[in-house]
C-alpha cells in the first residue's frame, strides 16, 4: 500500500498526545523524528542507544511502518522491547491505540532481546502516567 510517511507521523503525534507523552518529547519527534523509550515511566532518548536505532531502522524498512515510541522491561521470559507502530493500512489507524479507562490496549512490534524467535507484532498494555509510559501487558 505505502501510505505517505507524514499521514503516519500525524497519527503517531495524535496516539502520543493520546498517551499524555511529555511535551518535549512529543515535541522531539514532531520536529525531528526523535523517538523515546520508557523504562517504568521514565523517558530516554532511543538514538542514545545505537542498538535501538538500528532496530527501529530494521522494523520501518522491513514491515513500512512507523515506530514512535518504545518501552523497554525486562521480564520472567527475557529483556523486552516493546515498539509501538503506526502501520501502512490508514483503515487499522482507529485501533492502534485504544484506551481502557486508566489503560491503553497499543499495537506493537515486540522484540525480546535474549530470544529473538519469540519476538512478534501483538497488543501490548499500557499504563501512563506522569508524561512516560509503561508496558503493564
Amino acid at each position: 500500500m505505502n501510505i505517505e510517511r507524514e499521514i503516519k507521523k500525524q497519527k503517531a503525534i495524535e496516539n502520543l498526545e493520546k498517551l499524555d507523552i511529555y511535551e518535549p518529547y512529543i515535541k522531539g519527534f514532531k520536529d525531528e523524528d526523535n523517538i523515546c523509550y520508557f523504562e517504568n515511566y521514565g523517558g530516554f532518548w532511543a538514538w542514545q542507544e545505537p542498538e535501538l536505532i538500528e532496530k527501529v531502522k530494521e522494523l520501518e524498512e522491513k514491515y513500512n511502518c512507523l515506530v514512535y515510541a518504545i518501552t523497554h522491561e525486562y521480564t520472567e521470559i527475557g529483556e523486552m522491547y516493546s515498539f509501538l507502530i503506526v502501520t501502512d493500512y490508514e483503515e487499522e489507524f482507529d485501533m492502534l491505540l485504544e484506551n481502557y479507562g486508566n489503560q491503553y490496549y497499543a499495537f506493537a512490534y515486540v522484540w525480546n532481546k535474549d530470544d529473538e524467535d519469540s519476538s512478534e507484532f501483538g497488543t501490548v498494555v499500557l499504563s501512563s502516567f506522569g508524561g512516560g509510559i509503561r508496558r503493564i501487558g
